[in-house]
């Protein structure tokens, strides 16, 4: 056996024997359980990152302990290759999308399988290959002949200069990220799926999966976000609007509409338009609020601005007249573009009122929310109406609580005053009786609500699916037919920025109807790339059938993923998408069950510390962690920090996720190169539980690499005296017992925290202990060189999952002529368990005092003299008797003085 270890060539060796073996190949059938391992597949940038890593690690853990526990694994692997990214890059190096991404995706791949990851690469696909996208163009036209998926004017993005629309984040201070015009908001046409059809479904399957975090599914209820409120219609002023009408609103506390003092609607709203018409003023604000963005996070965030149209709508139960605004805050996508505002009762609405003196009347008695009244009341000199007064009076006699407002108003507390009839009624109360009184004079009634929106999924950009539709002035939309599928992206195309290439070749979009055979033009519209990956794990089970979406036996045979393995900032969109999905493919008769995932498990972050330097314009110059040398004191904590090349200082600044932008990645190429693959797999399972952040060290590195060689030099002593038989039997010594009691508590300590537990980090450090233990075991009998043996076995085997090239090459080692492929997962021996003897700990008034190594049989008072006798409980009674004696069988003795 090699002295030293060598972690470059056993990996490379090990990785081309499994090669050559296929040995990660899935196939179906058989006895064996099936466990589908899914790792998010990445998109194809360039290169891994650490958080690349740690999430194929983890996967690739589990799939190789399910092996070895007997379970027919897959585990594959493909490119989430459309998106945005490959155009930028191919406009920053004028080279085709396409060209691009297949170039990073063989180089990524190379990365993948030097990790060692036991990958069926049989089973490999790319999203933007037509073997793949052509499938969901074809149950689009499915879903479209359904009207699962349907067209309507949709407000975007739109800069003015490119002639695109631009991604929520795309827009930076109100402009285009590339052109830095004014971003406007435009109504142009799109396709939505009718994901809100499928809203409650979403709702109540959550609570079937029982595998998934807690958080996770939280957070998707909040999104789909069920509410019961009720429909509230404002009949139109017909002296300023000029026509008959109500303005429709939702809300779910109809207990405050007798303190709605104004509506707000959106810019684009038809009564912002008519007051519009005959205001200068208006029309610019109105304007400006199309300029903003249109992501809900944006609204909440920014200043809220209005304007008074001049029009007014009737309350539909005291009849008082009510300003209409339009606000900035209010988004034309959301209900009917409208809200009534109730400013003693929303934190937005009474920050827009006090800033444009709009009257705010309370109608719920509640003290917390009095006193935040109270405050920003005082904070404004602005006259708040007549009603002011009254409202300052009846505060001043309430006892004043926390106010927090968003904790006040989900709680529905408190009860109605100055609301007439519903005076003294509670929430629930007022909510029935409201709703009934709107319900008689036919201005509203109860009405369950999601939040969760219509998913569009058009985007004016080039690399993408193309949507299969074709535009005829005579027949209107028409599905691709199948026998046209599919609608081939051509990939010979370098965008110049300035909308869609598409949009711009003849060659693409002239075509003839498939219905009546006249002139018409393709869609140049291509689909979100969430749609790519929201099915990518049910064409895994068959992903070279060519005669569907899927081969249905093998999609029954794999599905559900039994581990689903990502990151927490895909809990919403992509999970959500991926469980709709499956849901339209189930009612299309192409998978069974409800639901893609049944485990979950969302891996946190890989962290860093961050350096910088100022330049003279006060920008933050980051610089890699790599290049920095750090000064520590004797605990370790870093006291200052200067770059290696001049000596200098540089500013230490806080620990943040690795980043291009922060400049703090580790190249893992850099540490497979310098220590293999093992070591990077094993730091990142030992540093941190998967769920836990994982804060990157050099230190811990090197640490995880000393523990390798230490593995290494283990059994390489042992090989060198000769391989002998694992222990089976035979007279053992005190040391031996001990030695064996700890191996088989650790490996069922291991296949726990492996199997059900997941905390790989304990199950390493596990092995540690056991390890130090051996390297003082002596080894030299016949029986003491077997039960040696057994342990470097175990270790050999416990660790396989997570540094398999080692353990590959000990294992070759230590049985000679057989397969670590081929091996089970050890299980503890029941004998070996049994203990003799055992250790009770002493204390003394609580305190440790020492330990005793008695009979497991020892009867108490044999042991409580034996306590009573040790040195260290003699020096503290000093004579004296104890006050009472306390035994905890099996563990501890408690003298009490």
């Amino acid at each position: 056996m090699q002295q030293d270890y060598q972690p470059k060539n056993i990996e490379a060796t090990a990785q081309q024997y499994w090669a050559d073996r296929q040995a990660f190949r899935a196939t179906g059938g058989g006895d064996k359980p099936k466990y589908y391992c899914l790792s998010m597949f990445p998109y194809p940038s360039g290169k891994l990152h650490m958080g690349h890593v740690r999430n194929y690690t983890i996967g690739d853990v589990l799939s190789r302990y399910h092996r070895m526990k007997g379970f027919n694994v897959m585990q594959p692997m493909g490119w989430d290759a459309f998106g945005l990214p490959a155009e930028n890059a191919a406009l920053a190096n004028n080279v085709p999308p396409a060209a691009w991404t297949y170039s990073n995706i063989e180089y990524m791949k190379q990365q993948l399988k030097s990790l060692g990851l036991g990958i069926d690469w049989s089973r490999e696909i790319a999203t933007c290959k037509p073997d793949y996208y052509r499938w969901e163009q074809w149950l689009f036209t499915r879903l479209f002949k359904k009207d699962v998926i349907y067209k309507k004017l949709a407000t975007v993005n739109w800069d003015p200069v490119d002639h695109t629309v631009l991604a929520n984040e795309q827009v930076i201070d109100g402009r285009g990220w590339r052109s830095g015009a004014p971003v406007e908001k435009r109504e142009i046409p799109m396709y939505f799926f009718r994901i809100t059809q499928y809203a409650e479904e979403l709702l109540a399957g959550l609570d079937t999966l029982d595998g998934w975090p807690e958080q996770v599914k939280t957070m998707q209820a909040n999104w789909i976000g069920k509410s019961y409120g009720c429909d509230v219609h404002f009949p139109y002023d017909q002296t300023s609007i000029g026509t008959d009408g109500v303005l429709k609103v939702y809300t779910t506390r109809p207990d405050t509409l007798m303190g709605a003092t104004y509506v707000a609607v959106a810019a684009e709203h038809p009564l912002a338009t008519q007051a519009a018409a005959n205001n200068f003023a208006l029309k610019v604000f109105i304007a400006d609020c199309k300029r903003g963005g249109t992501a809900e996070a944006d609204i909440a965030m920014m200043e809220k601005k209005g304007m008074d149209t001049g029009l007014f709508v009737t309350h539909p139960l005291n009849g008082n007249k009510l300003p209409v605004w339009v606000a900035n805050y209010v988004l034309m996508g959301y209900g009917e573009g409208a809200v009534m505002a109730v400013p003693a009762h929303d934190e937005r609405d009474f920050e827009f009122a006090r800033n444009y003196g709009l009257p705010i009347k309370q109608v719920i008695k509640d003290a917390g929310m009095a006193l935040a009244i109270k405050r920003e009341l005082k904070k404004s000199p602005m006259d708040h109406g007549p009603d002011r007064w009254k409202l300052e009076s009846e505060l001043d006699n309430l006892k004043f609580d926390q106010s927090v407002w968003k904790d006040w108003y989900a709680a529905k507390d408190g009860i109605c005053i100055n609301s007439g009839d519903y005076d003294g009624k509670d929430f629930q109360q007022a909510f029935d009786a409201i709703s009934a009184d709107l319900a008689a004079k036919g201005l509203g009634e109860k009405k369950v609500q999601f939040r969760l929106r219509d998913w569009g999924i058009s985007r004016q950009r080039y690399w993408g699916c193309p949507i299969p539709i074709i535009h005829c002035s005579g027949c209107g939309d028409v599905p691709v037919p199948d026998d046209q599928l599919p609608v081939i992206l051509p990939e010979n195309v370098v965008p110049d920025g300035a909308g869609s290439p598409l949009a711009k070749m003849p060659e693409f979009y002239e075509c003839t109807c498939p219905q009546c055979g006249g002139k018409a033009r393709r869609e140049t519209d291509t689909m979100d790339t969430f749609v790519e990956s929201s099915w990518y794990y049910a064409r895994y089970t068959s992903p070279d059938c060519a005669t569907g979406m899927v081969d249905k036996n093998a999609a029954q045979h794999w599905l559900p993923v039994d581990q689903y393995i990502g990151g927490i900032e895909h809990a919403i969109l992509h999970l959500l998408y991926a469980r709709f999905f499956h849901k339209l493919m189930r009612d299309e008769g192409l998978v069974q069950g409800d639901e893609p995932f049944k485990n979950l498990l969302t891996q946190g972050m890989v962290v860093a510390p961050t350096f910088y330097r100022e330049d003279p314009a006060g920008r933050k110059q980051w610089i890699n962690p790599a290049d920095v040398e750090v000064k520590t004191d004797e605990k370790g904590r870093p006291t200052g920090a200067k770059l290696k090349t001049d000596g200098q200082s540089v500013a230490i600044g806080g620990t943040e996720k690795m980043a291009k932008s922060k400049n703090n990645g580790v190249d893992p190429q850099a540490i497979i190169d310098a220590y293999g693959a093992d070591t990077a797999r094993l730091f990142m399972m030992f540093a941190a539980p998967p769920e836990q952040s994982l804060e990157w060290s050099d230190a811990g590195v090197d640490g995880a690499f000393r523990f390798l060689k230490r593995v290494w030099k283990a059994a390489h002593d042992h090989v060198e005296q000769g391989v002998a038989t694992a222990y089976r039997s035979g007279e053992l010594s005190v040391a031996a017992k001990a030695l064996r009691l700890q191996l088989h508590q650790t490996i069922a300590k291991v296949d726990d925290d492996m199997g059900r537990r997941k905390t790989f980090n304990t199950a390493i450090a596990a092995n540690m202990e056991l390890l130090n233990a051996l390297v003082k075991f002596d080894a030299q009998t016949r029986v003491a060189c077997s039960v040696a043996q057994e342990v470097l076995e175990a270790i050999a085997l416990m660790l396989n999952p997570i540094v398999p090239h080692i353990c590959q090459a000990l294992w070759a080692e230590l049985r000679p002529g057989s397969d670590m492929l081929d091996q089970t997962f050890p299980k503890p021996d029941p004998g070996a368990l049994v203990q003799d003897e055992i250790e009770i700990v002493i204390q003394v008034n609580g305190k440790l005092r020492g330990n005793l190594t008695v009979a497991k049989a020892i009867d108490k008072a044999m042991l409580e003299q034996l306590a009573l006798a040790h040195p260290a409980v003699e020096k503290q009674l000093a004579g004296a008797a104890p006050k009472k004696i306390v035994v905890v069988p099996g563990r501890l003795i408690n003298i009490v003085m």
